[in-house]
């Protein structure tokens, strides 16, 4: 079955650009988290190939070199989580929860032997990233990235259950298990922007807009891969299809309208957001920083897509330029 897939950023202002410390950063972050043998050397090989640091590149381009590094760690550590959760029940993926919470917490003791050696990878991740932290900085990335790994146990009580949510349900916790909010709050990890300017509505709003695009191009790009492995159950295609009685072709136009309704309302919102000033040039700076930094999500986020190998292997720049993907049919209803 050929699929079409919709170009969803053609309207969107922020272009490709890529950190000048990628090769180096990643080298070292590579490097660092190899010496963890958290996978067997396949498993290893082939998460190599998904290009994470690429990601942290694309999306920190802006930072400075010790942030992409944190940025390039922080990028392994997400997906390791991912990896390891994929597969446990919500009591299991608890359990791994509050290793990595106590983790980060506690930064200056040393793991229990036997742990989970997630909880060591994200202990020394926490130490290099808050080294220069500023107290909000580091208020806001734990209180997010507390929420984003409280979601991962909510969405495997969803798979012990076999619930099939709905798409508002959907996007409710998908907002949380895309994991941009912690990302977006660690660009600004050194920087003392007060939490109540973070907090404001339209900042809110904002970021609520650009997390539903990225989330959407996620389960757009990542959906033929998802299907394959009959990972049904957290991407709005099949549950689109399921809950519309759509056909794929047909859910992935609806995506494609609720992606260009949210664009639609982003390039509405932002002069508003980006005029804004809070009396200090500090401050000031550091907000046009964070605003800068979420709008490149969306294209940080498609152009690894394409790049990094996760979804389409060596196929990626053929799909980006024919927006084309052939579906192994087996019959994506009756999958459902």
């Amino acid at each position: 079955m050929l699929l079409h897939l919709p170009d969803t950023l053609a309207r969107w202002p922020w272009q490709r650009r890529i950190s000048p410390w990628h090769a180096q950063v990643a080298a070292e972050s590579n490097a660092w988290f190899h010496s963890f043998s958290v996978f067997s050397p396949p498993v290893q090989a082939a998460f190599d190939r998904c290009k994470f640091d690429l990601l942290a590149a694309l999306a920190y381009a802006a930072n400075t070199k010790e942030e992409v590094r944190s940025a390039c760690d922080i990028m392994n550590l997400f997906f390791v989580i991912d990896e390891q959760t994929d597969e446990m029940d919500a009591a299991h993926t608890q359990e791994l929860v509050n290793i990595v919470i106590d983790a980060m917490q506690n930064p200056e003791e040393p793991r229990p032997h036997g742990e989970a050696v997630v909880g060591e990878v994200a202990r020394q991740f926490w130490i290099r990233a808050s080294a220069r932290a500023t107290a909000s900085g580091k208020a806001r990335f734990m209180k997010e990235w507390i929420r984003y790994l409280y979601s991962l146990v909510e969405q495997a009580r969803d798979r012990d259950e076999g619930i099939l949510r709905n798409a508002e349900e959907y996007f409710a916790l998908g907002r949380l298990t895309v994991g941009l909010t912690p990302s977006c709050a660690l660009a600004v990890i050194n920087m003392d922007i007060p939490l109540e300017v973070t907090n404001l509505p339209i900042f809110q709003d904002l970021h609520r807009i650009v997390t539903d695009i990225v989330l959407l191009d996620n389960d757009l790009l990542s959906f033929r891969k998802e299907y394959a492995a009959g990972d049904v159950n957290h991407n709005i295609i099949p549950l689109v299809m399921h809950e519309r009685r759509l056909d794929v072709q047909s859910a992935i136009s609806w995506l494609a309208e609720e992606h260009s309704r949210r664009v639609d309302e982003f390039l509405q919102l932002w002069p508003k957001v980006s005029m804004l000033t809070f009396g200090s040039d500090v401050v000031d700076n550091a907000v046009s920083a964070y605003l800068d930094h979420v709008a490149n999500w969306p294209r940080s986020n498609e152009c690894w897509c394409f790049e990094g190998g996760r979804y389409f292997g060596e196929d990626g720049s053929r799909v980006k330029k024919e927006r084309t993907i052939e579906l192994e049919v087996k019959c994506a209803e009756a999958h459902l």
